[in-house]
């Protein structure tokens, strides 16, 4: 028997990708799923074109859950992702979270409920090989180069800001240097907003616009030189899929919280 997961926001965009990333792996087997516009039909009558599944959908984590799982990814909404986690944590069931707008409070106590449960947790703002490199390169870049800024770009219709991928690389290039502001944000003069949010010692700035999917850049700057590291996504949600997948195979192996894939890729080192 593989490791038994179940996926929150199977029929959504990057959900139904790792549906179907599951159902063609051997060592995974797809036990629940979730997805409150189709609850009550089968994977298979809700996705189409999947190999025979006849996984039912749940409307609710904690009716999915009720099958013995051993991991919970979950690709739903800002606005339900720290309850749906919460759940299978405090149910003992490892997650794997692919979902944006959680802040530094929610992984906080996502981590500590995580530990007293003796379960992994593995969180990331985006799950696709090239946004880990970029993470780990400008990780690299922070220790050296002492002022950069973000630049977060989405679609127009994207619910929060910054995206997962943003505030992630943010707070990261916090831990690892100091941002050294020539002018501080607070002595700006005109509209100090148009600074963007200061996170983790960075200004961010999200751009919201059609034809963007997600986008993100870290600028780097010296005298006379800078540097730019640049994540773009396409417009399928095939990226994502083994990243998540590596993570869902790495969670029951895992104690507490593990922000980011860079982290299991290169072990947080920079």
């Amino acid at each position: 028997m593989g490791i038994r997961i179940c996926v929150a926001g199977a029929t959504g965009w990057t959900g139904s990708a790792v549906v179907r990333g599951i159902l063609e792996t051997d060592d995974l087997e797809l036990v629940g799923a979730v997805s409150r516009g189709a609850a009550g039909t089968s994977v298979a009558e809700a996705l189409g074109g999947t190999p025979a599944c006849d996984v039912g959908i749940a409307a609710d984590v904690r009716d999915a859950l009720e099958t013995p799982t051993d991991v919970l990814i979950d690709y739903t909404h800002p606005s339900a992702v720290r309850e749906n986690v919460m759940a299978a944590i405090t149910a003992g069931t490892c997650a794997v979270i692919g979902t944006s707008g959680l802040a530094a409070p929610d992984f906080a106590e996502i981590g500590r409920v995580a530990r007293e449960r003796r379960v992994g947790v593995v969180a990331s703002g985006n799950f696709s090989i090239t946004a880990a490199l970029l993470k780990h390169f400008a990780g690299i870049a922070a220790r050296h180069v002492p002022h950069w800024e973000v630049i977060d770009y989405a679609s127009a219709g994207k619910p929060d800001a910054p995206s997962g991928t943003a505030q992630e690389l943010a707070e990261f290039l916090g831990e690892r240097a100091t941002n050294d502001y020539a002018r501080p944000v607070e002595d700006t003069l005109g509209t100090p907003e148009t600074r963007g949010a200061t996170i983790g010692g960075a200004q961010v700035h999200s751009l919201r616009l059609p034809s963007y999917v997600i986008s993100v850049e870290s600028i780097f700057g010296l005298p006379d030189e800078r540097l730019t590291i640049r994540h773009d996504a396409g417009s399928s949600a095939a990226p994502y899929v083994g990243g998540t997948l590596l993570a869902a195979r790495a969670a029951p192996g895992l104690l507490g919280l593990t922000r980011g894939l860079d982290t299991l890729l290169f072990g947080g080192e920079t």
